[in-house]
């Protein structure tokens, strides 16, 4: 039996639930949140400002996409969900003007606004300072409210459990409408209280929000690049409101999460296409297991949107508290070698047991980097050093990709009602 250095205390999944003690043995203590240094943090916000991949990786997410609708399941999915998805976008951007439709009576609300969210349906829900460090700079001016309300709603069990499938895939889509669906009436119910709430649609995100996440104590960041949450892991979906209210801010929490992923690894062990690292790097003021992007979009695009780094999260399955429990009293990670936890299939390739991985020869991972314009004089730049010279069929070719960029439109709604969207990079996980 482990020494437990502390014990976390969080509400129950649901409204009137009895809370839940999670014991964290004192091997696992790292500190609250993440290790950060903000001064680094600060220094990469200015200097170097985040951008959404929507620009950075226009290239890989129109050839994801291109490839993903070849499938012709994954296509009526996404199409359905554009089409729902849409309305509900929108209806957040409208929300940012919406006056109060009440005087507010000078009260601390943080309580009112997390019982009415849970009562919403939302299994865990923070407030912190909204950060603009982690704004995308093409967003920036977009929501102007100083107080984040951060949101977590989780995906139903029994589908997840299917990754690589369709029905992944079609409970992953629909639960973000429904959180979007239930954070607009949080907002209106936020207005009632006589504050301003500006709901921000998570496809229509500011920038990566799990920083604020983990700000809030709503759980750590995870090797598999998701935030981590004390109930169901990362088989959940983030969201992010502003708002002025008179609002008390929670604190991060150290829930053993940043230590436990060292031990547990069973992410980075199973990961079809070995994108996730194995040993945490400082990167952009944080400590984390960054991704490994490149590796990681071939897979999603080609295997129903992959998830694997979801599925096979002990967090995910059984409950932190469960891991927690189960660790202090045998040194041994929860459900780590078996098949109940560890077994995927992959459409074509067939099942993977623990301890089986799928193989994939180099041209498999040979995909389009960085932005149109980027990539295709990448292109142009190897042909003429290939050739000798600068053809005017290379020249031709250029142009087409230059015309192609400056049409491009990189506004998510737009996107939606072009049928560009797609969501094979999940919106949740870590990028950055």
């Amino acid at each position: 039996m482990l020494k437990i250095g502390h014990e976390v205390v969080r509400p129950g999944k649901k409204l009137g639930d009895a809370t839940v003690t999670i014991p964290v043995p004192e091997e696992l203590e790292t500190e609250p949140g993440i290790p950060l240094n903000n001064r680094e943090v600060d220094w990469y916000a200015r200097e170097y400002p985040l951008e959404s991949i929507n620009y950075t990786e226009r290239a890989s997410r129109d050839w994801a996409n291109t490839l993903r609708d070849t499938h012709a399941e994954m296509r009526e999915i996404r199409k359905e969900h554009d089409k729902l998805n849409r309305g509900l976008v929108m209806a957040g951007r409208a929300t940012k003007d919406l006056e109060p439709t009440a005087e507010p009576t000078g009260e601390d609300v943080t309580q009112l606004i997390k019982d009415k969210a849970r009562e919403l349906g939302y299994l865990e829900v923070g407030l912190t300072a909204y950060d603009v460090r982690y704004e995308y700079q093409s967003k920036r001016g977009f929501t102007d409210l100083p107080h984040a309300i951060c949101l977590v709603y989780e995906q139903d069990f029994e589908p997840t459990q299917t990754i690589p499938s369709i029905d992944a895939e079609i409970v992953h889509s629909s639960t973000y409408r429904t959180q979007a669906a239930a954070a607009l009436e949080l907002g209106t119910f936020i207005r009632g209280l006589g504050y301003k709430c500006h709901v921000i649609h998570s496809g229509d995100a500011t920038g990566p929000v799990i920083p604020m996440h983990v700000a809030a104590g709503l759980g750590q960041l995870g090797a598999c690049g998701y935030l981590l949450t004390p109930h169901e892991g990362n088989r959940c979906r983030l969201m992010l409101l502003t708002t002025d209210a008179n609002v008390t801010y929670d604190e991060p929490v150290d829930y053993g999460i940043h230590a436990f992923c060292q031990v547990c690894q069973v992410c980075v062990n199973r990961c079809p296409g070995r994108a996730l690292m194995r040993d945490k790097i400082w990167w952009r003021g944080l400590e984390k297991n960054k991704l490994y992007f490149k590796r990681c979009r071939p897979v999603m695009a080609r295997y129903l949107g992959c998830g694997v780094c979801m599925k096979v999260c002990p967090i995910q399955k059984y409950g932190l508290k469960n891991v927690m429990e189960h660790y202090a009293d045998t040194g041994q990670v929860l459900g780590k070698g078996t098949h109940d936890l560890e077994g995927y299939t992959l459409e074509g390739k067939g099942y993977f047991g623990p301890g089986e991985m799928p193989v994939f020869d180099r041209d498999f991972f040979e995909m389009p980097s960085g932005s149109i314009e980027d990539y295709a004089f990448g292109k142009f730049k190897e042909k003429a050093i290939s050739d000798g010279e600068v053809s005017e069929e290379s020249l031709a070719e250029l142009a087409k990709h230059m015309n192609r960029s400056l049409r491009q439109v990189y506004d998510v709604a737009d996107m939606m009602r072009l049928g560009l969207a797609g969501d094979e990079i999940d919106i949740d996980a870590d990028y950055i």
